[in-house]
C-alpha cells in the first residue's frame, strides 16, 4: 500500500492492533458470533506527508451500512457543541436565508437542524440508511450516497454552489481522501469556507488513544497533513481551533486557493505546535506500540484482580473506542458480563468481538455494580453526573485511557 494522500512508500509503523471486528459491526443474536468478519487493524505513517493511516483492509460500504449504528444526538454535549458551532457560523460569516449550506456525513441531523431553525437553506449527504432516515423525519433534505468529485459535480448542476461546507467528523472516514478534498472544492462558492473537525493526531499520540483507532477511521489527521491535502485539492487554511471535543480535536477553516482571506496566526502557531511535538519526526511514532501494550494490560490485569475479589464491575457506553479498547484487550464477558448504553440503536445487541450485551441504562441499578468502566472517557464527566444518582455511593467509576483512572 502507497500513502491515500501523496502515494510515497510507508515504511513506519505506528501500531498493529491485530485482527478485529469493525467497531461499529454490533451483532442483533448470538447466531451471528461464529459469521463475524474480522480484519487486520494497522496503523502506518508516511514520512513524506505525514498522514498517520489505517493499512486498507476494508471498503467503506462494508464499513457504514444500513443498519450503521452510531447516531450523534444520544449526547447531549454533542448537542450543544453543534448548536453553539452553528450559532458561530452564522454570526462569524453572515449567513442568511439567501445562503446555502451542505453538511457532508449529515449523520441523523443533529448538526443542520440548527441551520434548518434559523431559516438557512441547507442539504445533507449522508450514506447510512438508518441515520439518514432519522434526519429526514426531522424535515431535512438528505442525498443517501457516499461523497467525492464525481457526485459534487453532479450536485452543483441541481443545487447552489455552497457558501459554508460542513465535513465535521468525516475526514478521518474517507478512504479517498483526496478526491473527497476536491468534491468539496468543486461545491464551493468563490467567497465560500469549509470546516473541518477531527480528533487531533498529537492529543492520539500525547494522551495515548488508541482505542480511537478503528477500520472506520481511515487516517489520522495533523494540521501538517490537512494542509498538505488541502492545498493540493486547491484550498487554503485560514483559521485553526482547539477544541475538547473527542479528547481534543482541531477545526480547521478552509477556503478556495485563490481567495482573499487572510491567513490567521493561529495556523503558523499550530503547525510551529506540531513540530515541537515532534510530527514531523519519525521517532515520536515509534513507542506508541509499547505504550499501547502497557495500556491494554494493565485493565486486564485490573479486571483479573476484581474478578478475583468478588467485585462486579460492568462497562458504560457501548462506543466504537471502547470496542477497539476491549477487543486488543482480550476483554470479554467473564470479566465485563454487561455494558450499557442510551443509543436505543445498540440495546438488545452484543459489541463485536468481546460479545458483551448491551442493555438500557435504565436496568442499571439492578445490577448494584461496585465499579463502572466508562468506555467513552470524552464524555466521562457527562455520563459521572447522568450515573451517580442512580448508583451507590460505594459504586466507583473509572477509565483506562490515557491511563487507568478513578473518576
Amino acid at each position: 500500500m502507497k500513502c491515500r494522500h501523496c502515494h510515497h512508500s510507508l515504511d513506519l509503523s505506528l501500531v498493529d492492533l491485530g485482527c478485529m471486528p469493525p467497531s461499529n459491526a454490533y451483532l442483533s443474536s448470538t447466531s451471528d458470533f461464529s459469521k463475524e468478519q474480522k480484519y487486520p487493524l494497522k496503523v502506518k505513517v508516511c514520512q513524506h506527508c505525514w498522514l498517520v493511516q489505517t493499512e486498507d483492509f476494508t471498503r467503506a460500504d462494508e464499513l457504514f451500512t444500513e443498519d450503521y449504528a452510531y447516531f450523534s444526538s444520544t449526547s447531549t454535549s454533542w448537542l450543544q457543541h453543534a448548536a453553539a458551532y452553528v450559532q458561530k457560523a452564522i454570526s462569524d460569516l453572515r449567513l442568511n436565508s439567501a445562503s446555502f449550506v451542505v453538511e457532508l456525513a449529515a449523520n441523523d441531523g443533529y448538526l443542520l437542524r440548527n441551520f434548518q431553525q434559523a431559516g438557512i437553506p441547507n442539504l445533507g449527504i449522508e450514506p447510512t440508511k438508518a441515520t439518514a432516515e432519522a434526519a429526514r423525519s426531522l424535515g431535512l433534505t438528505i442525498i443517501s450516497e457516499f461523497f467525492g468529485q464525481t457526485f459534487a459535480a453532479d450536485l452543483v448542476n441541481q443545487y447552489p454552489k455552497a457558501d459554508l461546507v460542513v465535513a465535521n467528523n468525516v475526514l478521518a472516514h474517507v478512504p479517498d481522501i483526496n478526491d473527497f478534498v476536491t468534491g468539496i472544492a468543486i461545491m464551493l462558492a468563490d467567497h465560500g469556507v469549509c470546516s473541518f473537525e477531527f480528533p487531533h493526531l498529537l492529543n492520539l499520540l500525547n494522551e495515548h488513544q488508541f482505542d480511537t483507532i478503528y477500520h472506520e477511521h481511515y487516517s489520522y489527521l495533523s494540521l501538517l497533513s490537512v494542509q498538505k491535502i488541502l492545498l493540493h485539492s486547491g484550498l487554503k487554511v485560514y483559521k485553526v481551533e482547539q477544541l475538547p471535543t473527542h479528547g481534543g480535536s482541531l477545526r480547521v477553516w478552509a477556503c478556495l486557493a485563490e481567495a482573499e482571506k487572510v491567513v490567521e496566526s493561529s495556523v503558523e502557531a499550530m503547525l510551529q505546535q506540531e513540530i515541537e511535538f515532534g510530527l514531523a519526526d519519525a521517532d515520536v511514532y515509534r513507542k506508541f506500540q509499547q505504550e499501547v501494550n502497557q495500556i491494554a494490560d494493565a485493565l486486564k490485569f485490573f479486571l483479573q484482580q476484581q474478578h478475583q475479589a468478588g467485585r462486579k464491575v460492568v462497562a458504560y457506553g457501548a462506543a466504537a473506542k471502547g470496542n477497539t479498547l476491549l477487543n486488543y484487550a482480550g476483554i470479554g464477558v467473564e470479566l465485563l458480563p454487561v455494558v450499557f448504553d442510551a443509543a436505543r440503536s445498540k440495546q438488545g445487541k452484543f459489541l463485536p468481538g468481546s460479545h458483551i450485551p448491551i442493555k438500557h441504562p435504565e436496568e442499571l441499578p439492578d445490577y448494584k455494580p461496585d465499579l463502572v468502566l466508562v468506555l467513552p472517557w470524552n464524555l466521562s464527566t457527562e455520563i459521572r453526573a447522568q450515573l451517580k444518582p442512580q448508583l451507590a455511593d460505594s459504586c466507583e467509576l473509572i477509565v483506562a485511557i490515557p491511563r487507568l483512572k478513578y473518576l
